[in-house]
């Protein structure tokens, strides 16, 4: 997107009133949505994000600034910007690149973005066909298709010079159930960094359809829970997401570093059960959550967070580990998208297999509640 001279002459200005550090980030960003609505197609939606994030750092002080104009006038002036907050002499000479190529754990076998709309519209249109066809009582079905393709470049004055494409690929359905004045819902949406060969020759959409309207006709049959406090057995995707939100974002740095997160300080402390271990780990070949590099240029890695229930780790990208003494970045960096600058997020987190069978866990509760999944959550990181 930008030369090598061109660059350098960036960081240079970005550099020229006393910055201890300068970083660019260039991207290109294509995404592919297509909605089908009550059997008809509601959306077909394209677009494309494509600019420049520079970042610069003095001690804790940083300031970002971003630009879609990629001229070089238009970037220079960005750099001269962004510089212009700090007014000390400069320290640093001009960079000297070491480009790094990264290893690709996720190989795409058909590049989504290169494949005609009317194949992805075949796909959604079988989803939803299937859900439709589960039960009479499915009322309503949503289907929708994404893709995104995204190339990004990274330098900074540390002399890194490295770049990615990373390529996801989604199918989600959505059922609802109705009987008289009651409606219940489904969902179901698996999605991996992977190009369209997911849905050509892994995961028949048709299933993914029947999923969503096989989990809608359960609520809408289901009776109702006695209000009070029980023991919950908590299945695997259910555990996975309950992790990410009740724990994974009070590891995130974003937290931490700011002393707003209930694990401040507890490093080697315990803080779970002892037979919980949990891990994020960025290196599971086509997973969702799966990074080449993160967005600061370093390669994704496997973090053992909690470990037989001790704090062993937090999620750390770079700015954050300057606020923490003794910490390094962890592979964790991300950014929304050029115009941001990055912070520190989770990749695929889960709870590792314990000791403990199945049937003993079910065995040991009396009476309560089995939770197999769920949509979503939230949480507070300081409570």
């Amino acid at each position: 997107m930008l030369s090598k001279s061109l660059i350098n002459e960036v960081l240079d200005a970005a550099l020229s009133t006393g910055a201890d550090f300068a970083e660019v980030f260039l991207e290109n960003t294509e995404d592919k949505y297509i909605q089908m609505v009550d059997n008809a197609i509601h959306r077909i939606q394209g677009s494309t994000v494509c600019g420049m994030g520079l970042r610069i750092y003095k001690g804790l002080r940083t300031v970002y600034g971003s630009t879609g104009d990629l001229s070089p006038n238009g970037v220079l002036s960005l750099a001269r910007n962004v510089a212009g907050v700090f007014s000390d002499a400069p320290t640093t000479q001009r960079t000297e690149f070491a480009e790094r190529i990264p290893a690709n754990i996720s190989p795409v076998k058909i590049v989504s973005s290169s494949i005609s709309n009317k194949r992805k519209i075949d796909l959604v249109r079988k989803a939803n066909d299937a859900a439709r066809a589960y039960n009479s009582e499915i009322s309503q079905v949503q289907t929708t298709y994404l893709d995104t393709d995204r190339r990004f470049w990274i330098a900074n004055s540390e002399g890194l010079y490295t770049a990615d494409r990373q390529i996801r690929t989604r199918l989600s359905c959505s059922a609802t159930a109705s009987r008289g004045s009651e409606n219940q819902s489904g969902f179901y949406g698996p999605g991996r960094q992977a190009g369209l060969e997911v849905f050509l020759e892994q995961i028949d959409p048709a299933d993914i359809g029947r999923e969503a309207a096989r989990i809608a006709m359960v609520n809408i049959n289901a009776g109702y829970c006695k209000a009070g406090q029980y023991p919950v057995a908590i299945e695997n995707a259910f555990g996975g997401v309950i992790f990410h939100e009740a724990t994974g974002h009070s590891l995130e740095a974003t937290q931490v570093a700011y002393g707003v997160s209930e694990f401040c300080g507890k490093i080697g402390q315990l803080v779970a059960n002892p037979k919980v271990t949990a891990i994020d780990d960025g290196t599971i070949p086509n997973a969702w959550g799966s990074i080449n590099i993160d967005d600061e240029g370093r390669p994704g890695q496997r973090n053992v967070l909690i470990e037989n229930g001790v704090l062993k780790s937090y999620m750390i990208d770079t700015f954050n580990a300057r606020r923490m003494e003794g910490f390094k970045p962890t592979g964790n960096a991300r950014r929304q998208n050029f115009s941001f600058a990055p912070t520190s997020r989770m990749t695929n987190t889960y709870i590792a297999p314990g000791t403990d069978s199945d049937e003993d866990i079910i065995g040991s509760i009396e009476y309560g509640l089995y939770a197999k999944n769920m949509g979503g959550g939230s949480v507070n990181p300081a409570t």
